[in-house]
């Protein structure tokens, strides 16, 4: 028997409104009653692997050692492998699709030192469909790896460099600006990019911010507090990165900025609107980490 785990950290994009989330709990504990799931968020939108793959790495390094599950899984019926991922610098195992989802938090945790695809029936529910791996494949990989199976007995060994990656926007200059994407808008309207705060130090007070072919300015601000009313602050978030934020107010609703879009960063006094700002950032035209 392998080492046993006593925590299931859960993440998907079945929401709440339905019975999913509260039947795949189930079967884990029918199978592993020890094991203490939770729940990281149900609330990711249906089939955005990005989204609920950068929530994932934001969310690793936080996360108790044991099995962590996620599930967002649009290809699911189809050819695409279910797997289990250990990355022991964690301390865990990764339990999901392979459709990129779990490779940037399997990088943050110290990447894979193994890896299987979730091929032994003898670990699976019976299923009436194909449709609900979450609950007849997932669920049951993750309970028995809680009661000390061995990650070997779950299935056929996968090669850790065959595993699908995850891609991650880079920001990248352009005369002098900085185009950045939008990664993540939070409940309170916060506009998470993806810049490191060193990247600002090219740029005094104001920033000018271009995008949708509008231009703000927006000033560093240490707190959400410390902005002053009616203005845009940019804020150093709980992850380290530059967040566009409002005090007490939605930056992203009075702003009309979501995931995926595109912010141009450059000198206050410089106000060209450039023809590209508009245009998200494509995926396949960044650099991957895996």
């Amino acid at each position: 028997m392998a080492e046993r785990f006593e925590t299931v950290s859960f993440l998907s994009d079945y929401g709440t409104d339905d019975e999913f989330v509260g039947v795949v709990k189930s079967v884990i504990r029918s199978i592993a009653p020890h094991a203490v799931v939770v729940d990281l968020t149900h609330g990711i939108a249906p089939y955005d692997v990005r989204g609920a793959s950068l929530a994932l790495a934001r969310a690793v390094q936080y996360l108790a050692p044991g099995v962590v599950l996620a599930v967002v899984d649009p290809g699911v019926g189809s050819e695409r492998r279910a797997v289990a991922v250990e990355a022991a610098e964690a301390g865990s195992v990764f339990v999901g699709p392979d459709n990129g989802l779990l490779a940037s938090a399997v990088a943050m945790g110290g990447g894979a030192t193994r890896a299987v695809a979730l091929t032994d029936e003898r670990y699976h529910l019976p299923a009436p469909g194909p449709t609900f791996a979450g609950r007849d494949i997932f669920a049951p990989a993750v309970a028995h790896l809680c009661n000390g199976v061995a990650l070997s007995e779950l299935g056929e060994p996968v090669e850790p460099e065959t595993l699908l990656p995850g891609v991650l926007p880079l920001t990248r200059d352009e005369a002098g600006a900085l185009v950045a994407e939008v990664l993540w808008v939070d409940r309170f309207g916060n506009v998470q990019l993806n810049v490191d705060p060193d990247e600002l130090l090219v740029f005094d007070d104001p920033v000018s911010l271009s995008f949708h072919d509008r231009v703000q300015q927006a000033r560093r601000a240490a707190s959400y507090s410390a902005i002053p009313a009616g203005a845009l602050g940019l804020v150093v978030d709980a992850y380290g990165l530059i967040s566009i934020a409002a005090n007490r107010h939605s930056a992203a609703g009075d702003l009309g900025l979501a995931a995926g879009d595109t912010v141009t960063l450059r000198e206050a006094d410089d106000n060209r609107v450039d023809a590209g700002v508009t245009s998200p950032v494509s995926l396949s035209a960044t650099r991957s980490r895996s």
